[in-house]
């Protein structure tokens, strides 16, 4: 069954105030509500004596016994740009269920997962993962054999505006995600806590910047975040294996390379170039454009991603990369000569006639670049995708999906291009 529950609410009435499930194990907790008593709740209004707000979450009722329900895992972020994809691509190429949290910022987006809308496989709630009293009840329900962490807020120059946010999501929300999990963890028998997993899933920007010369980044870098944004995820890098060393949490992390493909929120560079050339703006780029980076097929991180989870040692980190190392006006030279291929302007000009230089990002780092012959030669992974192939699959697949683009360009996504590329638009 799939309905609207006010989870504050109905904690609120599953305990008395001071009063836990061992005081009064007649009472109802949230692990064991029935069909009835969420009907009876549905949509009931929220005495805000003890919640500041009302939390409405898509929430799917497992009437299960624990005898009876079958093995699942619970992704959070699921609806952002590598956590949408990676719910695809489990929920297509899977029988096991997933829960997946998602706040549902910005970047969060539920068209990315219309195509799995009616799938009883996937379970979506939206909430936070600081909401320890939620995050707990979909644990203690659901007894999922595995926890993915996508949520993050991930875009720097966001941080460079606003980093409250990120401390709070990527730092405070990591810290309370792993409490909740470290606590049902721990009540598990000894036969599910060997076989749970936490993933947590990471970027290379906490290495830090690379020179033109220097190799790229293993597994054994130091950390030298340089942007607010890779300093609250080193952050939560280092909580989460401080988790695994105190408290023998079973914690495996995982750091990528900048992602590309479909689903990726206009914001970031690929998917920016393509709405705004095809929109006839500028296409503003920072500094020289000689920013390296190196660029992995999204859908190639989630098959990552699933070898990690399967096979990876427990307390170690791997590094994700594509081996496509690329300065950004490379990159937005190549968007534009696959537009006037695919998309050709009426005039015959080409779309790489709209580039423009813009001031550098403040801290910009000057290169960034993945080893990942540790992910080949512990799991036998490689990327499929050359950059050649998939920045062809990307560019067309926003060629073909104008409603999601439209849809997902908020006059908040307009008030923050506005802000962040004064001047660079026609």
């Amino acid at each position: 069954m799939v309905g609207y529950i006010d989870i504050p609410a109905v904690l609120e009435e599953t305990s008395t105030a001071g009063e836990t499930e061992a005081d009064n194990p007649s009472r109802d907790s949230p692990a064991r509500l029935t069909e009835s008593m969420i009907q009876a709740r549905r949509k009931r209004p929220l005495d805000r004596g003890v919640c500041a707000q009302k939390q409405w979450i898509t929430f799917t009722l497992n009437l299960h016994s624990n005898t009876q329900r079958t093995s699942m895992i619970l992704v959070t972020g699921g609806a952002g740009f590598i956590g949408g994809n990676f719910v695809l691509d489990w929920c297509f190429g899977s029988d096991e269920p997933v829960v997946n949290l998602d706040k549902l910022t910005y970047a969060g987006n539920l068209e990315t997962l219309a195509s799995i809308a009616d799938n009883q496989k996937h379970i979506f709630v939206q909430g936070d993962i600081g909401d320890r009293s939620l995050v707990a009840c979909l644990l203690a329900d659901h007894r999922p054999r595995a926890v993915i962490n996508f949520a993050a807020e991930s875009h720097v120059d966001r941080s460079i505006h606003g980093p409250g946010d990120f401390i709070k999501t990527n730092i405070e929300g990591t810290y309370n995600l792993l409490e909740s999990v470290r606590g049902y963890w721990s009540n598990l028998n000894d036969i599910e806590k060997h076989s749970f997993r936490f993933l947590h899933v990471s970027t290379d920007e906490v290495y830090g910047s690379l020179s033109s010369t220097d190799p790229a980044f293993t597994e054994t870098n130091r950390y030298e975040p340089n942007s607010p944004y890779s300093a609250s995820k080193a952050a939560s890098d280092h909580l989460v294996r401080a988790w695994h060393h105190t408290y023998g949490l079973p914690v495996l992390t995982t750091n990528c390379s900048n992602n590309y493909g479909p689903y990726h929120f206009p914001e970031k560079l690929i998917p920016l170039m393509i709405v705004n050339a095809l929109a006839g703006k500028s296409l503003p780029v920072y500094g020289d454009g000689m920013q390296v980076r190196d660029w992995l097929y999204v859908k190639d991180h989630c098959s990552a991603i699933r070898c990690v989870l399967r096979a990876g040692r427990l307390g170690e980190t791997y590094n994700i990369g594509g081996w496509n190392e690329k300065p950004n006006i490379e990159i937005v030279r190549t968007v534009c000569t696959l537009l006037d291929e695919f998309r050709p302007k009426a005039d015959g000009t080409s779309y790489a006639a709209q580039i423009i230089y813009v001031t550098d990002r403040l801290g910009h780092d000057r290169r960034y670049a993945i080893d990942a012959r540790k992910m080949e030669r512990e799991l036998g992974w490689k990327p499929a995708e050359t950059f050649t192939t998939g920045i062809r699959k990307t560019v067309q697949w926003y060629l073909d999906n104008p409603k999601w683009v439209a849809n997902v360009q908020s006059g908040a996504y307009r008030d923050w291009m506005q802000k962040q590329y004064a001047g660079a638009t026609p």
